[in-house]
């Protein structure tokens, strides 16, 4: 029989009281052997401890924000070697700070900086384009013909003569708007960026080539000076220097990250003075951060020794894996804490929480496991990666939270004046005094009307979230970075050129593929400039090229500039011939042997609605027009691939929440063996996730790559509140107890450290709001809502849902 007194186990003083052959197998093998279990717990710290300090890497990779199997990646990556430039690239804007781009001086700098670009590991150097790029061509028609030649006039010298044939070039190569700024005030690089470095095979350095970049910045912009540098003012120099690009773009949250460190950090900190200011023993609040950073110590460890590597999206896993780690421990804590208070051996104490919480826990790691795991189901790598990780880490805290924290107290117990103010406050409480007045509250809610009205107001609030949370959109809903800051400098970079540049770098393109030389079929070629017309309907889209463009415009030359002529005709020589001249100056519009040519659209951002709908046009036109000899491929460029990252995390928004909540119920079942016990845990968690969408709607959040495993892991950590109360509440109900009476000795038991737990970990996200990443400061205010909702939806749902459902229930 269960005591209610003694809560819930006999109080035993002496350990040759004890029979310590009792309990599970589990139990027996883990704390009859203490000494050994705490030596293998040590050892394996120390080598993983190792291991992570020497091989954990920080490597993100272009490919792995990509979902792989999406038929617009397959398309793309299988012509990738067609459509060069049109992947991964940067683009570097160099701005002069004096006069404009016609400067000696500016022009001998841009060549400087183009020559080190140049040799930059991973550039895809045949591809590269600026004015001193000799691929980068002008051409006119004259009495004689054609004549061009590279922009950048051969013999250039730096005179007066060079310069005004370099400002004519321009003009007749129409780079203005593209690689020459709309006021002449700066030009462009485009550097494309190769999978991996040909020199060493392997991936690309993003961290290196950043620094590379902003090397750049510190050499030409501010002439040296760290310091005007890591103030982010205007530099010194003749130029200023603007960069986007993934690369860039990952580069700057990777140094971020330096400041993600420092919020762990106070994260770590103010869990454990909170801790320490409820327990007042600084030997079991100080154990419960240790057995938790233990948990993140063989997380990555166990991640570097099997190959894995962290990136800017996983990086926030370790923190995760402590928090859910500080929950658990500190049940544990607080259970071994209340018995010893009553005068139990701490052995004891440490065996009978064990037995009493251990199911709970280990029922709560799995739905978090669960949580974490059916993020395989996205098919982006970076996001299965993270899956990945924090599943490992999910799996250590058994070791680590379930089994090494209470092994550990029953060695060094607790502090005997905090476990007997613990036991003071506990008798306080079952008077109704202190903590007792909030506890005795809560009870009311497992009374007819204060349930009744909890549910009502929950519904209404449910309902009100529901209708919210549909205008949630997928996707980025600002332009430039989300990632960073509004006022960051890559986001400020991007306004610089969005403003100044005609074309921007946001590239959607519709890949038209044919046999060999199958482009310079004529029907090919209308069919792919009435597909650039129709794209040019959309309000979002700038402009289009193809090499229908270009055709057109040498026929129309041929013909000494006829306006007439600047069609496409019917004549296949005439065709053959302006492709050929295409291929001179426009070689990227179409590959060697004229099976694949894009149709690029160059669109005005890249926000998830511009997305959703120029996709639709090109889908549209592909389905009309497609045929076993002429297709038209989605897609390709920045945007497209984008446009297919959308497409797959819409996909797998609702489902997988409709597997988390099956998973995480079937856990339920199995832990409470009781149907109704299941709804009344699962209910509070539904409007957990329907509030959270309904705070991304308010707060301008889509849902995207670094936002969507918060939604998954909200589910599996805030179901650990529940297991816990109602594991108690269940067992003191079917030990005959009423509802009221069994409810209010599971929130002293375990419903107070539901509520310090809740702010806790609150109190250690809250602080990502200061930090300079936009989408940690994004995960943080999800996570804080997510950990106090769920706090206060245990503690008022539950015994409200329990009324209805599990009122007087013995089994």
């Amino acid at each position: 029989m269960v005591d209610l007194k003694q809560g819930q186990m006999p109080v035993i003083r002496d350990m040759r009281d004890f029979d310590v052959h009792s309990g599970s197998v589990l139990e027996r093998l883990v704390f009859n052997h203490r000494i050994l279990f705490i030596s293998l717990i040590a050892v394996v710290t120390l080598v993983l401890g190792w291991m992570a300090a020497t091989r954990l890497e920080i490597k993100p990779s272009f490919e792995k924000m990509i979902p792989q199997s999406h038929p617009y990646i397959r398309n793309y990556l299988d012509n990738r070697g067609a459509l060069r430039g049109l992947g991964n690239s940067v683009r570097v804007v160099v701005e002069s700070s004096g006069g404009d781009i016609f400067e000696p001086a500016y022009l001998d700098t841009l060549k400087q900086i183009n020559d080190q670009l140049f040799l930059s590991p991973g550039v895809d150097r045949a591809w590269m384009k600026s004015l001193w790029s000799p691929a980068v061509r002008w051409t006119e028609v004259t009495e004689e013909g054609f004549q061009g030649g590279p922009v950048m006039p051969d013999g250039y010298a730096g005179d007066a003569a060079s310069i005004a044939r370099l400002r004519q070039n321009i003009a007749r190569a129409g780079i203005v708007g593209s690689l020459v700024a709309n006021d002449f005030q700066s030009s462009m690089l485009v550097v494309p960026l190769l999978d991996h470095d040909s020199a060493t095979g392997k991936g690309i350095d993003y961290r290196q080539f950043s620094h590379e970049l902003d090397a750049l910045r510190l050499k030409y912009e501010y002439l040296g000076d760290q310091r005007a540098f890591d103030a982010g003012g205007p530099g010194k120099g003749a130029v200023r220097i603007h960069v986007i690009g993934f690369a860039k773009l990952v580069g700057d949250l990777i140094h971020g990250l330096v400041r993600v460190m420092m919020f762990f950090g106070l994260a770590v900190v103010s869990a454990f003075v909170i801790i320490l200011l409820y327990t007042r023993c600084l030997r079991s609040s100080l154990l419960v951060i240790v057995c938790s950073l233990l948990a993140v110590v063989w997380q990555l460890g166990l991640i570097a020794w099997l190959g894995y590597a962290l990136d800017p999206y996983s990086i926030l896993v370790p923190f995760l894996i402590f928090a859910i780690g500080v929950s658990h421990a500190t049940q544990k804590m607080n259970g071994i804490m209340q018995d010893i208070g009553r005068g139990t051996h701490r052995l004891v104490a440490a065996r009978n929480t064990f037995r009493r919480l251990f199911l709970a826990g280990v029922s709560a790691l799995l739905c978090d496991a669960v949580g974490f795991a059916v993020l395989m189901l996205i098919d982006i790598p970076v996001i299965k990666a993270l899956a990945i990780t924090a599943s490992i880490g999910v799996a250590v805290l058994v070791f680590t939270s379930l089994l090494m924290m209470p092994v550990a107290l029953s060695f060094v117990g607790v502090s005997p004046r905090a476990a007997a103010r613990a036991l003071r406050e506990e008798q306080q409480e079952a008077r109704e005094q202190g903590l007792g007045r909030l506890w005795s509250l809560l009870d009311r809610f497992t009374e007819r009307r204060w349930a009744t009205v909890a549910l009502a107001c929950a519904a209404l609030i449910g309902a009100g979230s529901f209708m919210v949370s549909q205008h949630l959109q997928i996707g980025d809903l600002d332009a430039g970075a989300p990632e960073l800051r509004a006022d960051s400098r890559y986001n400020r970079d991007n306004a610089y050129i969005t403003s100044h540049y005609a074309l921007s770098s946001d590239l959607f393109a519709v890949m038209v593929k044919t046999p060999a030389e199958g482009c310079l079929n004529y029907q090919t070629l209308i069919l792919a400039d009435r597909l650039g017309w129709a794209l040019q309907q959309h309000p979002g889209v700038q402009a289009t090229v193809s090499l229908a463009d270009a055709v057109r415009q040498i026929t129309a030359g041929t013909y000494e500039g006829n306006p007439k002529f600047a069609s496409l005709q019917r004549n296949q020589d005439v065709l053959n011939y302006s492709a050929q001249q295409a291929s001179v100056n426009t070689p990227e519009l179409f590959n060697t042997d004229c099976s694949v040519m894009p149709v690029i659209g160059f669109l005005k951002d890249h926000k998830a609605r511009t997305l959703e709908e120029v996709t639709a046009i090109a889908e549209d036109f592909a389905k009309a027009n497609s045929t076993p000899d002429r297709q038209f491929l989605l897609a390709a460029g920045s945007a497209g691939i984008e446009a297919a990252t959308n497409s797959v995390v819409h996909q797998a928004n609702r489902t997988m929440l409709l597997y988390i909540y099956g998973a995480v119920s079937l856990f339920c079942l199995i832990t409470f063996r009781s149907w109704r016990a299941t709804v009344v845990a699962m209910l509070p968690l539904v409007l957990t996730s329907m509030l959270c969408e309904a705070l991304m709607v308010f707060l301008g959040i889509g849902v995207k790559v670094a936002t969507l495993p918060v939604i998954a892991l909200g589910v599996g950590i805030g179901v650990d509140y529940a297991l816990y109360l109602l594991s108690v509440q269940l067992q003191l109900q079917r030990a005959g107890f009423p509802l009221g009476l069994a409810y209010r000795q599971a929130v002293i038991f375990t419903g107070k450290v539901v509520a310090l737990v809740g702010v806790t970990l609150a109190a250690g996200v809250i602080t990502w709001v200061w930090s300079p990443i936009k989408f940690q400061a994004d995960m943080g205010i999800l996570l804080t809502f997510m950990f106090l909702w769920n706090m206060l939806g245990a503690l008022v749902l539950i015994p409200a849902l329990s009324h209805f459902l599990l009122n007087d229930r013995k089994g």
